[in-house]
């Protein structure tokens, strides 16, 4: 596979246009400024966990004894809670506000939006098949073009309005909720097919 259909792939599978409503949908409540400063931090994490990966992934998972597929459940669970939140908002007190005002922080934009299992399996698997060193230039050559469709988002806020915001969060929780379902239920897939060996 050429470095190019490699780049390709791996921006496929970051899926950056994908998940501009689910950026939106989260950062909806900040200003654009801030925006850009969240995606940027969050993006350049997902990076380098995309990187550690490279070098060192099966080393990682092997020490702390955690298998692709229990990473996929886990991070499945979790956005499918917050894919509910979204769709379904409930009434806040003083503190929740105060809480829903804080920056996401490395979960869930930077993993497993940016850095999650079809991204982290797919480096990996790339990196066995060809030189870490040149899978590196791989992951930065489809890195560039995700952060800057995502960055682009950030604009979405002042055309949209607040109710094509909260039109986008819905939306947003709902491609959440079908991606938590497929990362659940591939993990499941998996651990059953590696027990029964089929």
């Amino acid at each position: 596979m050429s470095i190019i259909a490699l780049t390709i792939s791996l921006f496929l599978v970051l899926n950056s246009l994908g998940n501009i409503p689910l950026f939106v949908g989260f950062l909806n409540k900040f200003d654009i400024k801030r925006q850009r400063r969240i995606i940027t931090r969050e993006l350049l994490i997902g990076l380098i966990i995309l990187l550690l990966f490279n070098f060192f992934g099966n080393t990682i998972l092997g020490l702390l004894g955690i298998s692709q597929p229990i990473i996929g459940i886990a991070g499945g669970t979790l956005l499918f809670i917050i894919a509910l939140g979204m769709i379904f908002p409930r009434q806040q007190d003083k503190r929740q506000e105060v809480l829903s005002r804080q920056e996401p922080y490395i979960f869930p934009l930077a993993m497993p939006l940016t850095a999650g299992p079809g991204s982290i399996a797919t480096v990996m698997l790339y990196s066995e098949l060809h030189n870490p060193w040149i899978m590196t230039g791989v992951i930065l050559m489809a890195w560039i073009p995700t952060y800057l469709v995502l960055l682009a988002s950030s604009n979405l806020k002042h055309f949209l309005g607040q109710k094509g915001l909260l039109a986008c969060q819905k939306f947003g929780g709902m491609l959440i909720c079908l991606i938590a379902v497929q990362m659940f239920t591939s993990g499941i897939m998996t651990i059953l097919q590696e027990a029964f060996h089929i």
